[in-house]
This record gives structure tokens, sequence and C-alpha cells, in this order.
């Protein structure tokens, strides 16, 4: 399946697969978001599957929320590896 992103407001819900091929239209979608929002909300509840490639696209949304000062909640069970690199990041 491939990728989908639709939002409303500050609440996006990804579905789909989250891999190299469709990192692109991940980071088009997410380009200096937090320009625009302070506060973000990212379904991933529907992602079927996630490469290391999504899980460092979603790490990467993450640090750039940190440095920013802004808020960013992920929200859906994702996949362990994804859990893994947030919890060694938070431990850095």
């Amino acid at each position: 399946m491939e990728l989908k992103i639709t939002n409303c407001n500050n609440f996006f819900k990804i579905k789909g697969i989250l891999d190299k091929k469709s990192i692109s239209l991940f980071e088009e979608e997410f380009n200096n978001i937090f320009d625009r929002m302070d506060n973000l909300k990212v379904s991933i509840e529907a992602v079927d599957s996630m490469d290391r490639h999504g899980i460092m696209a979603l790490t990467r949304l993450h640090e750039e929320a940190l440095m920013r000062n802004k808020k960013l909640s992920i929200i859906g069970y994702g996949c362990k590896n994804l859990l893994a690199e947030f919890k060694a990041t938070a431990a850095a």
C-alpha cells in the first residue's frame, strides 16, 4: 500500500508503508512544519510497516521539535524499532 498522509488542523494521519520509496512524500509534507505549527500530532496507527528510513524520518521530526521547543505527539504503536530509537535518544 502506498503512503497517504491526511491532516486536519494540527493532526496528521499516516497510512501505508513508510519506507525508502515513500520517504520523500513524508519529508515534503513535514518540511518546515514547525514554522507553521507549535503543536503537532501524528498518528502512525495505520502504518503497515516502516523501515529504517521511516524510523529516521520520525526521529528527525522529533529532534526538530525538541530543538525548536515545539510539541510533537506521535500516536500509535508503530514498531519496536521506533520505540527503541526514541528510548535511546532520551537516554543520551
